[in-house]
């Protein structure tokens, strides 16, 4: 569940869909207050949730995240991304230009709001004395001198070039993560307790080709809350009764699903259809578009870098199928 909270968080986030990624916000915050402790398997999740938040919020010094007040959300953000390199061995290019544009732009929004002092305190927390470090540096605290927040460095590297960075990060990790965690979970999940979901699970080929995706979003509601349901009916002091209206809305918000009526408490949906959108000339032509400039089988990119209206990378890959037939 966290992981496909992640990666709703980093699909919203690389689209700049505010409303959406400020609701997978607090969804992957709540799972993420959840743990206990971070499974070795799921800190790059973790750490991704939350440097995008951080990122996301980075320009609001009001904000704080960490118990130490003078820590901007640009600072608390870096120190995510410096546990994220830790997780990884490739990408040293990718890296190092993130870690280099988050440090500028650190400095440079405590200048666009003429806070020239804690800029230069910043300056300090920021790096060492290794030789490495030391031209930037250098260029930094000449800067934070001038008092000018438009010289030519800090302009080059803007956040918007920052944030351009972090969504080619992110379009990495969700080319690495397009498979379907939660369904996979949910139905290992109901296999082994033997909920007799294996007949929902197998019914695609019951169904028309163009229909598979709608159905996925189905298959996806009924397993997932019947792994909530276990997984919560099992938990004591939780605060959410399985049986309660809550217990629902927190599905509808987990899933993205609206046409949630009539849902029974065994976990199954009377009524848990929706109706199928039709696709435009338009979306043809970005999804064609998409085809010729990443090939077929790079559904996530294609997604990220086309216009495409509530899809999600299965019915991209549907459609194409469909069109392949029709030429």
């Amino acid at each position: 569940m966290l992981e496909f909270a992640c990666s709703c968080l980093c699909r919203h986030f690389a689209e700049q869909s505010g409303a959406e990624f400020w609701r997978w916000r607090d969804v992957a915050q709540a799972l993420i207050k959840g743990l206990s402790q971070i499974p070795p398997h799921q800190k790059k999740t973790v750490y991704l949730c939350q440097l995008l938040i951080r990122i996301a919020q980075g320009k609001s010094l009001g904000l704080k995240f960490e118990n130490d007040q003078r820590i901007s959300p640009l600072e608390s953000a870096l120190s995510f991304w410096t546990l994220l390199e830790r997780e990884e061995m490739k990408l040293e290019k990718l890296h190092e230009d993130i870690r280099r544009l988050i440090q500028i732009q650190i400095v440079a929004v405590y200048m666009e709001n003429r806070y020239f002092k804690e800029a230069a305190e910043a300056l300090q927390r920021l790096f060492t004395d290794s030789e490495s470090d030391k031209p930037l540096r250098v260029k930094l605290t000449t800067i934070i001198k001038t008092r000018d927040p438009y010289v030519p460095l800090l302009q080059s590297f803007s956040y918007s070039r920052l944030i351009s960075k972090i969504k080619s990060y992110i379009e990495l990790f969700m080319k690495e993560n397009e498979t379907n965690i939660l369904l996979q979970e949910a139905t290992k999940h109901v296999a082994s307790k033997g909920l007799g979901a294996t007949a929902w699970q197998n019914r695609p080929a019951e169904v028309r080709e163009s229909d598979k995706s709608d159905l996925e979003t189905k298959q996806r509601f009924v397993l997932s809350i019947i792994l909530l349901r276990d997984v919560l009916g099992q938990t004591q002091n939780c605060c959410l009764d399985v049986d309660s209206s809550l217990f629902w809305m927190y599905i509808n918000c987990l899933l993205g699903l609206n046409n949630m009526q009539n849902v029974e408490t065994n976990g199954v949906s009377s009524a848990c259809s929706r109706k199928r959108q039709r696709w435009t000339e338009q979306e043809d032509l970005e999804l064609k578009s998409g085809v010729r400039e990443f090939g077929a089988g790079n559904w996530a990119k294609i997604l990220v870098h086309g216009n495409f209206n509530n899809r999600t990378s299965v019915m991209l890959k549907d459609r194409w199928r469909t069109l392949s037939r029709i030429e």
